[in-house]
């Protein structure tokens, strides 16, 4: 059961103001709290705003050029949603912001509306007061001139009872009795007037004080609804603003699934590669066994030119011999070099060679691998592994294939 304000809010004697004190007190403290749920709700706008412009700020202070596939475009939509969520939080400073104004306004109002109560309150107060100490005064006299006119009548009680007393005497002692039950009859009139008045008075007073209980308990009652509204919307609004920052950083975790580590590296090298094989190493020479030119030594050869003079080489088919280990087949040059190292095929084009082989180069790579033909076999093989051959030892090699260490 609800109580009621004017019910509950009266005075113990005509002049006690309490209970009304009592419910003005309780209308400024309201005034107070609207006041503190204004400046709460300001410092909250102002953070929000400070954190949105600070994540706006973040997000394009943030650069990221220098990664490239999936993980970039994850990043990207990082800064994309967190410039997003900033803005968001930018919004709520601002929706914040007119909660606030609506509680100013209502404030205003009620402080106007209540002001306008107790200027009619006092009003009312004010001549009552007057009125109950006119009363109050009116009835010290009225009791007064009772008492004197009862002295008076007494008086004359004891003149007549006297046998002594003059005729004159005792007119004098009734005259005056007479006088003051006049006074005293003057007294209660204007006694009872002023009760009449103050009576008045006082309904008036109370009607419009029951109104004006009324009116305060019915402001009290919007106060404390309003505010219970604009907090509860406050919260929704922080609530809301949690679930759009969750929402835009979801949109990061769904991107961030489709980072793949493979892609990104594969892309890396499809767009950066060097080069797909390890440069050949580099090995001792011997100076006695290459000469300046980069050929095989000159006593070697005149050795074998001694041991097989006036041989021809006949090692790759259809070839026509030319000078310096130089042939053409099929309008392309190739040449004839012999294997200065081992080297074993790791890939599927490569040709694996031994020292001392003779092949036939018909392409020379800028990478350092050169096609090579061996047996009727082509593979790329490291230019390094091989050195220029002259014509005597092509025809050498065409004369005893069988010196060839793989056939």
């Amino acid at each position: 059961m609800a109580l009621q304000f004017c019910d509950a809010f009266w005075g113990t004697d005509f002049m006690d103001q309490s209970g009304y004190e009592a419910i003005l007190q309780r209308l400024y403290d309201g005034r107070h709290m609207c006041k503190d749920v204004e400046d709460l709700m300001k410092l909250r706008a102002l953070a929000e705003e400070k954190y949105g412009r600070d994540l706006v700020a973040i997000a394009r202070k943030a650069e990221g050029q220098t990664e490239i596939g999936t993980l970039k475009a994850s990043f990207d939509k990082l800064k994309t949603e967190i410039e997003k969520a900033g803005n968001l939080h930018i919004q709520l400073s601002e929706k914040i912001k007119e909660e606030v104004q609506k509680i100013e306004v209502f404030r205003e109002h009620q402080r106007e509306q209540r002001k306008k109560l107790e200027e009619i309150i006092e009003k009312l107060q004010k001549p009552k007061m007057v009125l109950h100490k006119k009363t109050m005064e009116s009835k010290r006299l009225y009791e007064q001139r009772c008492k004197e006119a009862d002295e008076a009548e007494q008086a004359v009680g004891k003149k007549t009872n006297v046998n002594t007393s003059t005729h004159r005497q005792s007119e004098k002692v009734m005259n005056r009795a007479r006088l003051c039950r006049q006074a005293a009859s003057l007294a209660e009139k204007q006694y009872r007037w002023n009760v009449d008045q103050l009576e008045k008075t006082c309904q008036d007073w109370e009607s419009t004080y029951r109104s004006a209980c009324e009116v305060f308990q019915q402001q009290e009652s919007e106060r404390i609804n309003i505010l219970r509204c604009v907090l509860w919307d406050h919260c929704n609004l922080l609530s809301v603003q949690c679930v759009r920052d969750d929402d835009c950083y979801e949109e990061v975790r769904k991107i961030l699934e489709q980072c793949d580590i493979i892609a990104d590296n594969n892309f890396f090298i499809n767009m950066k590669k060097t080069g797909c094989r390890p440069p050949a190493p580099i090995e001792f020479q011997c100076y006695s066994d290459v000469d300046t030119n980069g050929g095989v030594g000159r006593v070697e050869m005149n050795r074998l030119s001694v041991m097989l003079p006036g041989m021809s080489f006949s090692g790759c088919p259809e070839a026509s011999s030319n000078s310096g280990g130089t042939y053409t087949k099929g309008g392309v040059t190739e040449e004839m070099y012999m294997v200065l190292y081992d080297f074993k095929a790791q890939e599927a084009d490569e040709l694996s060679v031994s020292k001392g082989q003779v092949v036939t180069i018909t392409e020379r790579g800028e990478d350092g691998w050169w096609r090579a033909w061996r047996d009727g076999i082509s593979g790329l093989v490291p230019g390094t592994y091989l050195t220029k051959v002259s014509p005597h030892s092509t025809r050498l090699a065409a004369a005893h294939p069988e010196s060839n260490p793989i056939k």
